[in-house]
């Protein structure tokens, strides 16, 4: 059972995100709060797999609660998949450095909202490639806030994972090109973020950009 947290400042979004994911069999929503200073409240005493947060919200932001959430010195860092309104949207960035794993546009279908939901608390695949691969291109135009991890502490093949990854291709697609089992490239995969102690998927892409072990398209 995915247990989830829904964050947003909008009594109706909120409510009706949480309507919707509580009717999946496989999803249990396990609280709701109206801004960030009391999602994280509600995430610290109940513990979800997943927060659904805002980036927009009175009292504390999206972001500062999700840096709140995910601090290294918590007990328990939950996922969390960022909504937002815009799909190319600087406090999205921000967010994505803040340690958050995705995010997802408010306009959505719902079968969308609950595959990211799912897909986040399985921590296999980035969200709507095509738009979250020009956010995380963003990262190589701006200073990093810290330096990247190193990443020659990866083999030659992780390395060659790892920049498929960061091109937005899912793990079966990443198994095709490479002539791979699919187990074998979560794997990789696993090992890669051990190796560069980034907290996910996500946070390894980034690292790839920071790096420079792949550049911006055109």
């Amino acid at each position: 059972m995915i247990r989830v947290l829904v964050v947003d400042d909008q009594a109706m979004v909120r409510a009706g995100f949480a309507a919707l994911l509580d009717a999946q069999p496989d999803v249990e929503v396990v609280g709701q709060a109206p801004d960030g200073a009391a999602g994280v409240e509600l995430a610290r005493a109940h513990r979800p797999d997943v927060v659904l947060m805002d980036v927009r919200m009175p009292v504390l932001n999206g972001i500062e609660a999700t840096r709140a959430l995910l601090d290294d010195a918590a007990e328990h860092r939950p996922k969390v998949l960022m909504l937002t309104t815009f799909d190319i949207d600087d406090h999205v960035y921000a967010a994505i450095r803040a340690g958050a794993s995705g995010f997802l546009l408010k306009d959505a279908l719902p079968d969308e909202l609950v595959a990211a939901v799912r897909v986040i608390a399985a921590g296999e695949a980035l969200l709507a490639p095509t738009v979250t691969r020009r956010m995380i291109e963003h990262f190589a135009r701006v200073p990093a806030p810290a330096p990247a991890p190193s990443l020659d502490r990866l083999t030659e093949r992780e390395r060659e994972v790892l920049v498929l990854v960061a091109r937005g291709l899912s793990n079966t697609e990443i198994a095709e090109a490479l002539v791979i089992a699919e187990q074998t490239v979560k794997s990789h995969v696993s090992r890669i973020i051990a190796k560069l102690g980034v907290r996910d998927r996500v946070q390894a892409v980034v690292a790839a950009y920071d790096g420079g072990l792949v550049a911006p398209a055109a």
